[in-house]
């Protein structure tokens, strides 16, 4: 397949500043909570294997959302090379409306949670439990906000790491959404149970008529 180059270098670009302008708006949120609440909400310590382990994911999910388009500019292998069935002219559109959407919706959780936003379980503290917007309906909505980001990376640089980055987050995600929901039904008991049986983890719950 022909790939223009013009497209490509601006779904490299895309890719490259949708990983700086995300990964920058959540030190941005660290840095506000942590004006409001008298510590940093950065609460992610590694000591156990599986925490090593996650924190192994998590920089390899940021690092890649970030050094790909580097790397397949000086590096050619099979795992970055496009899959020529999902490299089309609209990839370029959906690739950026999904990131768009997802950052935008990233935006909106922030507001939603205020102080009460966490980057890790806070043993010693309990923050208010968050049911309104968007919380009514998914329990983890930052979580599957960063999903469709990293869907829409994989429309703009169709590779099999792409397409590894999103696998690795998922596995992620669905480890830390585990412990988290552990933290809240301990911290707020029946209050989080009715709530937890409301809700999805990443999409709304069918609700039986």
């Amino acid at each position: 397949m022909n790939y223009a180059n013009g497209s490509l270098y601006l779904r490299e670009a895309i890719v490259f500043l949708s990983a700086l302008i995300y990964w920058g708006g959540v030190m941005i949120n660290v840095r506000r909570v942590r004006r409001h609440i008298g510590k940093s909400p950065n609460l992610m310590k590694y000591r156990s294997l599986k925490e090593n382990l996650l924190s192994l994911g998590w920089f390899i999910v940021i690092a890649g959302w970030a050094g790909q388009p580097l790397i397949l500019k000086y590096y050619k292998s099979a795992f970055f090379t496009f899959i020529d069935v999902l490299y089309m002219p609209s990839g370029l559109i959906i690739g950026l409306t999904l990131a768009l959407s997802g950052y935008a919706g990233t935006l909106w959780c922030y507001k939603t949670l205020g102080d009460s936003w966490r980057l890790g379980v806070d043993g010693k503290a309990k923050t208010v439990l968050v049911h309104q917007g968007l919380y009514s309906y998914v329990r983890h909505p930052i979580y599957l906000f960063q999903i469709i980001i990293l869907i829409g990376i994989v429309w703009l640089l169709p590779t099999p790491f792409s397409l590894a980055i999103l696998l690795i987050h998922f596995i992620c995600i669905s480890i830390m959404t585990r412990d988290e929901e552990a933290y809240l039904l301990k911290t707020h008991g029946s209050e989080y149970q009715e709530y937890y049986l409301k809700t999805g983890r990443f999409l709304p719950k069918l609700r039986k008529k």
